[in-house]
């Protein structure tokens, strides 16, 4: 499953119902959670063992947030990359 997480802040009850193997796209005011000196840097960080995670690049790049300051792993995606994963993911639960 895809998860597509845009709510800010990001509960702790939506990283709780993400399955492991899912992938997770932050996207909006998402990404302002998912930097290396947050709040949610240790459970991020456990989560990438088990979990693809993703940030949209347009959504840093909008809220000045360069890649190197999110958790380390979190890959950073271009529209085209979201585009594949739905595609490669046919259900999808869109976090608002």
């Amino acid at each position: 499953m895809l998860h597509l997480i845009s709510a800010s802040p990001v509960p702790s009850a939506v990283l709780e119902r993400i399955d492991s193997g899912s992938s997770v796209v932050f996207l909006e005011n998402a990404v302002l959670w998912i930097l290396r000196d947050g709040r949610l840097y240790d459970r991020l960080a456990g989560m990438l063992a088990d979990h693809p995670l993703y940030a949209l690049s347009a959504d840093l790049l909008m809220r000045g947030i360069e890649a190197d300051r999110i958790v380390e792993g979190i890959e950073v995606i271009d529209y085209p990359g979201l585009v594949e994963l739905t595609v490669a993911h046919p259900l999808i639960q869109s976090w608002n």
